[in-house]
């Protein structure tokens, strides 16, 4: 006998542990579209719950991509681009063709060109050994370029199977929605949320008799803020809208605390002109750097914070001599531009990464 699935997550129906994936009550498991407790309370009552799935779980699931001859859908999170690439993507999908989906670009300013930053992506994805077929800009939300994605599929999978990766929270379960949305599909739709992690195995959408289109889990990254924070701090720090920039003009002695979650010296000996993209609902705070300690230690003045980060001590330092065009990633937050270009210091949790990179904008 077939196993039964939840519809919008993936996870094999049980009626036997309610701390288990693919929970449902014996008397709810009924007909052939089942949906597990976890996807109802996600999508009528707006409850995050814990998925019991490992990042290793999760590239083992998608690792069966490796034994098919397909067309992967690979999506990254144009706003976070470093923390949502797949580390060593090509080995693990067995080197089938790519075509590259960079969402939500509705939160990057409009005033950036669509151009600048398809050319942007390419350099990154050459570094890693990836030569997408094609890169496209889309914001899954707002069914940008949906017209191209499709005929993009239609072109490349030649009747294969198309697989649809990437990071956890990128948009893989909105794309696939709205693609099916925007077909005309109206119903079994995957379950969709804020919250990282919500897909937790594959889910099969037949396209014809012979082929299939395949939402995989996401994988996790435990090093992005998205991770670390609660469900109300998540929204705050998530763009729901265009990012606009912010400039601060800032001297050797002045700090920058982007709510409670991250501090930024800058350490130059000249003025210099500090531009944040971060969401607009993380409150930015300019301070002396002398005062930088016993301000966040107060507590009275920034929020977000981390309950496990109660003083400054509990944070890491990390110091960095930007050169002109780079600029300063805090995975999953935002990021920073010097101008000019000197030395910088980042305090964060120890889990959260930071990278330097070449300037996007």
């Amino acid at each position: 006998m077939e196993e039964k699935r939840c519809y919008g997550c993936g996870a094999v129906i049980q009626s036997t542990d309610p701390k288990k994936i693919g929970y449902v009550p014996q008397s709810a498991n009924q007909g052939e579209h089942v949906l597990c407790q976890r996807c109802f309370k996600l999508q009528h009552y707006h409850q995050q719950f814990d998925a019991s799935l490992s990042a290793e779980d999760f590239l083992k699931m998608i690792s069966v991509i490796g034994d098919k001859n397909c067309l992967v859908v690979y999506i990254v999170d144009i706003f976070d681009y470093d923390g949502s690439a797949i580390p060593g993507l090509m080995r693990h999908i067995g080197y089938n063709d790519v075509l590259l989906l960079a969402n939500k670009r509705d939160i990057l300013p409009k005033s950036l060109k669509d151009h600048h930053i398809e050319m942007w992506l390419r350099r990154r994805l050459k570094e890693e050994g990836i030569k997408p077929l094609e890169v496209i800009l889309t914001s899954c939300k707002k069914n940008y370029h949906f017209d191209e994605i499709y005929d993009a599929i239609d072109n490349y999978r030649k009747g294969r199977d198309v697989f649809v990766v990437g990071m956890s929270n990128v948009g893989k379960s909105t794309f696939i929605n709205g693609l099916l949305k925007h077909y005309g599909q109206s119903d079994g739709f995957i379950t969709t949320s804020e919250f990282p992690g919500t897909t937790l195995d594959l889910i099969k959408i037949p396209l014809d008799e012979k082929s299939a289109i395949y939402d995989t889990p996401g994988i996790i990254n435990k090093h992005q803020y998205t991770q670390v924070v609660d469900a109300k701090t998540l929204k705050l720090i998530m763009p729901q809208g265009e990012v606009k920039p912010m400039t601060y003009q800032l001297n050797g002695d002045q700090t920058l605390f982007i709510g409670g979650l991250a501090r930024f010296d800058y350490l130059g000996d000249t003025k210099a002109s500090i531009t944040t993209f971060f969401s607009k609902r993380l409150k930015i705070h300019r301070t002396k750097t002398s005062k930088a300690t016993s301000l966040y230690d107060n507590h009275k003045e920034l929020s977000p914070c981390l309950d496990q980060i109660a003083r400054m001590q509990d944070m890491v330092m990390r110091e960095y001599f930007l050169k002109d065009g780079q600029e300063v990633v805090i995975s999953g937050l935002g990021f920073i531009t010097v101008k000019p270009a000197n030395k910088v210091r980042i305090y964060v949790p120890k889990d959260i990464d930071v990278f330097v990179r070449d300037a996007l904008i």
